[in-house]
């Protein structure tokens, strides 16, 4: 069987490069966000898929409740949440972003309740619980998850460290998974973010990536990107 993993649709505020951690904050989909997903639920015809799983964010929901035929329930899991970004709330992700390089992945930014290597073993949590309600099934989630799964499904040394930035995650672009691959890729990620917990702390770099009028900025929000001279380009 298969799970779908994907990243909600855009919002006015991602496309403003915002960042949003507190699902109480109603940021609905904007209008190309509902035309991309409308678009995107041509690929899950009625009946094919048995659960639909988003995160508890508005977007996300939407999104979900977008894509799934009208008979269909939309069930929620809080562990796939966007991670909960603190006094960072509402701000630019390049804030966020030159922060975590100074401080790290294993330290809680100010007024959050989780660090970055934190809410990324509360997703895999998350991931790893979905595989137990019936497939097929679609989990909406936010980049990092998205991320996090398509980094790891790269062959990598067992040695290697998990980053601080990955490549953006692309707005509501299934990635399919047979449940007995993600099983093997959660047990990996398990794994990394047991052994290493704060590897990724000792990568410095400068984050660049192109901004809307093509000027190089860092990072968008809710996009995972990584230094520029290993970024994957293949979701950018």
């Amino acid at each position: 069987m298969t799970t779908y993993v994907l990243r909600h649709g855009p919002t006015a505020t991602s496309r403003r490069y915002l960042v949003n951690g507190d699902p109480a904050v109603s940021l609905p989909l904007d209008e190309h966000g509902v035309e991309a997903c409308r678009q995107a639920a041509l690929q899950f015809p009625p009946g094919l898929v048995r659960t639909w799983l988003s995160s508890e964010f508005p977007r996300a929901r939407q999104t979900a409740s977008l894509l799934a035929d009208a008979l269909a329930d939309v069930a929620i899991d809080w562990r796939l949440n966007e991670l909960d970004y603190g006094d960072f709330e509402g701000h630019p992700f390049t804030e966020y972003a030159h922060w975590l390089r100074e401080h790290g992945c294993d330290r809680r930014p100010p007024g959050s309740s989780e660090s970055q290597r934190e809410a990324m073993r509360r997703m895999v949590g998350g991931a790893a619980a979905a595989l137990l309600r019936p497939a097929p099934r679609v989990v909406v989630c936010h980049g990092l998850l998205f991320s996090l799964i398509g980094w790891t499904m790269r062959p990598r040394p067992a040695a290697e460290s998990l980053p601080l930035f990955y490549a953006e995650a692309p707005y509501v672009e299934a990635l399919a998974v047979p449940d007995n691959v993600m099983k093997v890729l959660l047990g990996q990620l398990r794994q990394r973010l047991n052994d290493d917990p704060a590897g990724a702390r000792s990568r410095s770099a400068t984050l660049v990536v192109s901004g809307p009028d093509g000027a190089p900025q860092l990072a968008s929000v809710d996009r995972a990107i990584q230094p520029t001279e290993t970024k994957d380009t293949s979701h950018a």
